[in-house]
């Protein structure tokens, strides 16, 4: 996976990231995503405290294994896992202190989540699975924004 961003602001300090990951979104096909790819690039904005996968209930078992395998706390989910990842995510932001926000889906779903974050302070990242998966509203809502791509083959 290449990384390109859109914006760069202070990676590899020491302040506190929650990464939010929409696994239906992004874990797709199409998009060719590796979970060690959005781990990383969370990782190079700060001190990762939270990383989060959140799958619906017609996620495999081997898919929960490898989000649990390489640190993710994986919410399996029967309702809607936008639902349950955006007030996840907010609540996180007014009752614990993290610096940044990072939330990586292609679902526009999750601006007001970006927005309330913003709106207390808290850095925003907004991380796409491709370049055809990048919201443009996702992107204009967060303080920057990643693209997450495969190479040309």
């Amino acid at each position: 996976m290449e990384r390109l961003r859109d914006a760069f602001s202070g990676g590899g300090s020491d302040r506190g990231v929650a990464l939010f990951v929409d696994g239906p979104n992004v874990l797709r096909d199409e998009f060719d995503v590796d979970l060690d790819d959005v781990l990383e690039a969370a990782r190079e904005e700060g001190r990762l405290v939270v990383a989060r996968l959140y799958l619906d209930e017609h996620a495999t078992p081997g898919l929960i294994q490898a989000g649990e395998a390489r640190g993710y706390d994986v919410r399996v989910t029967s309702g809607d896992v936008d639902v349950k990842l955006a007030v996840d995510a907010t609540e996180l932001v007014l009752s614990e202190h993290v610096d940044l926000l990072a939330v990586a889906s292609r679902d526009t779903d999750f601006k007001p989540v970006l927005e309330k974050a913003s709106a207390n302070g808290v850095e925003t990242l907004a991380i796409a699975p491709g370049e055809h998966g990048r919201s443009d509203a996702l992107r204009n809502a967060a303080d920057d924004a990643l693209v997450l791509e495969t190479p040309e083959e």
